[in-house]
């Protein structure tokens, strides 16, 4: 009795901290980065180049009905929404953003967060990564 509990201890110490967090049964599209790749003056405006990646941290492929944006707000105001297509289990979806801000906008002054919105489809765990804040 006693040895089996101390293999079902150890066994359980194996298992990696955090992997039941990241990954459920089902589909599970999560926004793992978005950061500014390039800017670039136009006129009297910086135009940032924003690149952010959605990934399926899930078990299971998204089936090819799926319908999912990612939102983009500026600060509390929705600015715009990219499509995401389904993606693949492990997969992952790059999506790019263009921002014009005047060339005096101070450093740190913009804050845009990114939200996964389902439409059409499941999303077995859409508190882990649905929402990623940038900075810039």
């Amino acid at each position: 009795m006693h040895r089996a509990l101390m293999i079902g201890i150890f066994a359980l110490a194996l298992v990696p901290i955090g992997v039941s967090a990241q990954r459920c049964l089902g589909s599970n599209p999560a926004i793992t980065h978005v950061e500014v790749q390039s800017t670039h003056v136009v006129g009297k405006m910086n135009q940032y180049h924003l690149v952010g990646t959605v990934k399926n941290l899930g078990t299971a492929s998204q089936p090819s009905n799926t319908l999912q944006f990612v939102d983009i707000f500026d600060a509390a105001q929705k600015i715009d929404s990219k499509s995401i297509p389904p993606i693949t289990a492990g997969g992952t979806f790059h999506f790019t953003y263009n921002w014009n801000r005047a060339l005096d906008a101070g450093a740190g002054t913009t804050k845009f967060i990114f939200k996964i919105r389902m439409v059409h489809g499941v999303n077995c765990n859409p508190s882990n990564g649905g929402a990623y804040v940038l900075t810039f």
